[in-house]
């Protein structure tokens, strides 16, 4: 069955979109036109498909390209992970936002873990297009890396091509590594004015010094191995700092003697600078500039492995922002958005280098805390009180937090994400029989 809504000139941002084609896996059709509708106000322009059993979902994908799948959880025809599996089997990348009711965050930090897009509660289906526009955001950076990677692989087939390319510097060098020949676009690449004053330099003699090195720069480490060209950091005429990826090859003479080396370098400086940026922003919340809860979820995965390895234990704080509708009420949501950044910054100046602050979706935070105990978490939770209360901006803003201990409150990202929210539960649990309390103090 296919669906579809009338073609317009803005996205979910007011930029231009090109079609996006969403497979749904749902038994119940209201949902499917349910989401639709949302993705209409959103002003998306789509087609959708809708299939109802594993079966189908395959053949679908066989026949046709889609942009998203969304996904019902629980489903009577699919096993928990299934859709996932499926999508792995037939190696396709397309992202998968799960629709679930009661959603808790556990089982969100589960299927992130599997490889998910995101997950959203069906009673708050208007966060959907949000959703959608970024897993098809983190599907392009995703493309991006790609072409960055494929773009930086050679073969030795392309050595003797190179030779008249001013794109990549060429030198020769002579069994000591000191330079013999250098080629313009090398020159140009170092800032340098002559061959001459390029050719009194060593900058490889260290490499080609070393026999590890050296293999690693000729791609000769062994018929086993795999070995990627080397990349160091250069420093140009004008102390400017180039990151460099190097590759060579032995010259021979025609009696095949070793004569010397041909090296190829390449300047990827801006590529890793770009590289950087996709990675920061797939990780990043695009609010406050913390942490996703992606990378929340990546960063706990990693600390429950160090501590495994250090026996160590580390905490989790899950923080929750006391009356944010309440404040989108009376002052508008662009207020209710400074709020979420002032509580941002508050938790960045709390931290220390070595923690991870994070935004888990709408009004929650959490912060990751290595080689922390439940009292130093205490404190730091305190800490991060107090500031919020010290704040002089308007409107106050507080912050209720559970704390969570690994491993001796979970031993998994699921069972320490369910503590901690069980704990934030029970604070906020306080707060509101406090608030009662002296409501009813002051009537007397």
């Amino acid at each position: 069955m296919e669906l579809g809504t009338p073609a317009s000139s803005l996205d979910v941002i007011g930029l231009k979109r090109s079609l996006v084609r969403i497979l749904f896996v749902d038994c119940f059709l209201a949902e499917v036109e349910h989401c639709l509708s949302e993705l209409k106000k959103a002003r998306f322009v789509l087609t959708a498909d809708v299939v109802v059993t594993p079966e189908q979902f395959a053949e679908r994908l066989r026949s046709d390209p889609f942009d998203v799948v969304v996904a019902e959880h629980p489903s009577p025809n699919w096993q928990e992970m299934q859709v996932l599996d499926v999508l792995r089997e037939m190696k396709k990348d397309i992202p998968v936002i799960f629709l679930v009711y009661g959603l808790k965050r556990e089982t969100a930090a589960k299927f992130i873990l599997r490889g998910a897009s995101d997950c959203i509660e069906m009673e708050r289906i208007g966060h959907l297009p949000v959703a959608v526009h970024r897993a098809l955001d983190d599907r392009l950076l995703r493309e991006q890396r790609d072409r960055a990677e494929k773009e930086l692989r050679r073969s030795q087939a392309r050595y003797r091509a190179l030779a008249g390319n001013l794109s990549y510097g060429i030198c020769r060098c002579g069994l000591d590594g000191g330079f013999l020949e250098v080629n313009e676009a090398m020159i140009r690449m170092l800032g340098y004015e002559s061959k001459e004053e390029l050719l009194a330099l060593d900058l490889v003699r260290d490499i080609i010094q070393d026999s590890r090195k050296r293999a690693q720069l000729l791609c000769q480490a062994g018929a086993d191995s795999q070995v990627d060209p080397i990349e160091i950091e250069w420093e140009r005429k004008d102390d400017a700092i180039l990151k460099v990826r190097l590759s060579g090859r032995e010259v021979l003479t025609e009696q095949s003697e070793l004569e010397g080396y041909e090296v190829i370098a390449e300047d990827v400086t801006r590529q890793r600078e770009l590289e950087n940026h996709l990675r920061q922003q797939a990780a990043s919340d695009s609010l406050t500039g913390l942490a996703n809860y992606r990378h929340l979820v990546d960063v706990l995965d990693g600390e429950i492995k160090r501590s495994n390895r250090t026996s160590r234990e580390f905490a989790l704080l899950f923080l929750d922002m006391d009356g944010l509708k309440r404040i989108n009420d009376q002052h508008g949501h662009m207020v209710g958005s400074q709020a979420l950044c002032r509580l941002a910054d508050v938790l960045s100046s709390c931290c220390r280098a070595i923690d991870t602050p994070a935004r888990f979706g709408g009004d929650e935070f959490a912060v990751v805390l290595p080689e922390t105990n439940a009292k130093k978490a205490q404190q730091v939770a305190q800490r991060i009180r107090e500031s919020v209360a010290n704040d002089s901006n308007g409107p106050k803003i507080s912050v209720s937090v559970g704390i969570a201990v690994y491993p001796q409150d979970g031993d998994t990202i699921e069972k320490l994400l369910r503590e901690a929210d069980s704990a934030l539960y029970a604070m906020k649990q306080q707060k509101a029989l406090a608030g009662q309390s002296r409501r009813a103090a002051g009537k007397s």
